[in-house]
């Protein structure tokens, strides 16, 4: 019996087939192999085609099937995880109105911050746990104000994931997490914001229909069925955010239990008991996979724009012929500090963390003379994991404070590098596991299926592939100051 779990990330499609009785991959691949683009049709907008990631995804599952390592008509449900926030919108016969403006787009911060004074500051960090900012709901107000034709079309609004479902199924649905998400959950009263919907002038029929997020989402049509070699009528039977994805792939599930990404952005992400939230929305708290109004689980959530998204401008503007495997070999070779080299890593949208505010990616202290290629590149991994500080003492702020992060062994955690620098900046330990999205959307559709009576049982298999314990803290401690007050010079410019 197997599962099948799908990642629609911004650079990629992932998709693993995970054998639901150990619990194991057996096969992963991503589709395409290159980075897939951001389109930028303005200053700190950003897009994508709906239409390529269900392409993109088509291509991952075959692919997947080629290796011949299982048979796919043995898998009985699909899982999604998916990056967040994004804005998709569709007409009556679920077809797509325009690309989606995605996570890291900036261009409805403005309306976000007249809605978060127009509603009140303190009730909606007490109702949405976050000011509106530039989530979802201000995604689709812009869209309201600036493309009427557009939006007079809309039948039903979706994240990303939801998208791919409905590719799958036919089906539009939605759960209280991807809600949330889009800070269009009222948290006092347990349903749809009805001032959100107020102050935007949003019309609430484009509303998918709500689901627990464990549950059947629709069942794969019989002609998608025949041209992905998959069964027709297994279920889609669980979606999620991709941070959220990411803490069940890691088991984070409960109170006080804290998960990290570094892909192309930077994520801390710790589970709460409380409907916590930060005065500045600064960090943001949206619905955890297993949140109820029974037992509240949320989901503090500090993310950086510019993590993984720099280490990649390194690469392309300064070593494209060279893997990333290389890069942190070459960075491996100078001292800690890079010789008083320093990056601002903040140079894709507007940062929450910052206040919504734009520093750009900079580079602070070139010497010409002394700085070469393993300086830069050390700097920029540096410079992310003092990133990762700065939120992570926000977090600390706001009553969390891990004794230890979970994260998979992925994308710049892959570098011992950076792991180890991250451990020393934070001092905290990191628990590395071989989990990723992918893994943990098969096994969250385990669990929404019925083949696991809960999500704690779906990780009873869960193991450890590193410890890594802080070793240079007091060496990084006044370098992240030096750091950090670049930083704050910048902000107050």
């Amino acid at each position: 019996m197997y599962l099948l779990g799908i990642d629609i990330g911004t650079s990629s499609i992932k998709v693993a087939v995970v054998d639901a009785a150990t619990q194991k991959s057996v096969a992963t691949v991503q589709y395409p192999e290159e980075e897939t683009a951001i389109k930028s049709l303005a200053p700190g907008w950003a897009e994508q085609s709906p239409l390529d990631w269900w392409h993109n995804t088509q291509q991952a599952i075959l692919k997947l099937n080629a290796l011949q390592l299982f048979n796919p008509k043995e898998i009985k449900a699909i899982g999604i995880g998916y990056q967040m926030h994004g804005l998709v919108v569709v007409d009556q016969n679920q077809e797509v109105l325009r690309d989606s403006i995605i996570w890291c787009d900036s261009r409805a911060v403005e309306l976000g911050n007249r809605a978060f004074d127009s509603i009140g500051h303190e009730k909606s960090l007490a109702t949405l746990l976050n000011s509106p900012g530039n989530f979802t709901a201000s995604k689709l107000a812009w869209v309201k104000a600036n493309e009427p034709e557009i939006y007079g079309k809309i039948d039903k609004i979706m994240l990303p994931g939801d998208f791919i479902a409905m590719k799958l199924t036919g089906e539009i649905t939605t759960s209280i997490s991807a809600l949330s998400e889009g800070v269009f959950w009222d948290f006092q009263q347990n349903q749809i914001s009805e001032e959100v919907l107020k102050h935007y002038g949003l019309d609430s029929h484009v509303i998918p229909e709500i689901r627990p997020l464990f549950s059947s989402h629709g069942q794969v049509k019989e002609g998608i069925a025949n041209l992905l070699g998959l069964t027709a009528g297994i279920p889609v039977a669980y979606k999620a955010g991709d941070q959220p994805n990411n803490a069940l792939s890691l088991n984070v599930l409960q109170p006080g239990e804290v998960a990290a990404t570094a892909g192309t952005s930077g994520v801390i992400y710790g589970v709460s008991d409380q409907l916590t939230y930060d005065k500045q929305s600064r960090v943001n708290t949206f619905a955890h996979v297993n949140y109820s109004e029974a037992e509240t689980r949320t989901g503090v959530l500090l993310c950086i724009n510019g993590t993984g998204s720099m280490y990649r401008w390194a690469k392309h503007t300064l070593a494209p012929h060279l893997s990333y495997q290389e890069l942190n070999h070459i960075a491996a070779k100078a001292p800690i500090g890079s010789k008083s080299l320093k990056a601002l890593p903040f140079g894709n949208g507007a940062e929450r963390m910052l206040n919504n505010k734009y520093t750009g990616a900079q580079f602070i202290g070139i010497d010409l003379n002394a700085h070469e290629q393993s300086h830069i590149f050390r700097a920029v991994q540096e410079s992310i994991a003092f990133a990762f500080r700065y939120g992570l003492d926000i977090m600390r702020e706001n009553q969390m404070q891990p004794k230890v992060i979970r994260a998979g062994k992925a994308n710049l955690f892959l570098s011992d590098l950076f792991a180890q620098t991250f451990v020393d900046v934070t001092n905290v330990p990191v628990e590395l596991y071989d989990n990723d999205g992918s893994v943990g959307a098969a096994l969250g559709a385990g669990v929404g299926a019925g083949i696991f009576s809960s999500a704690s049982e779906a990780f009873t298999n869960h193991q450890v592939l590193k410890n890594i314990e802080p070793k240079n803290t007091q060496a990084y401690e006044p370098i992240y100051q030096d750091w950090k007050e670049i930083l704050v010079r910048q902000l107050e410019r």
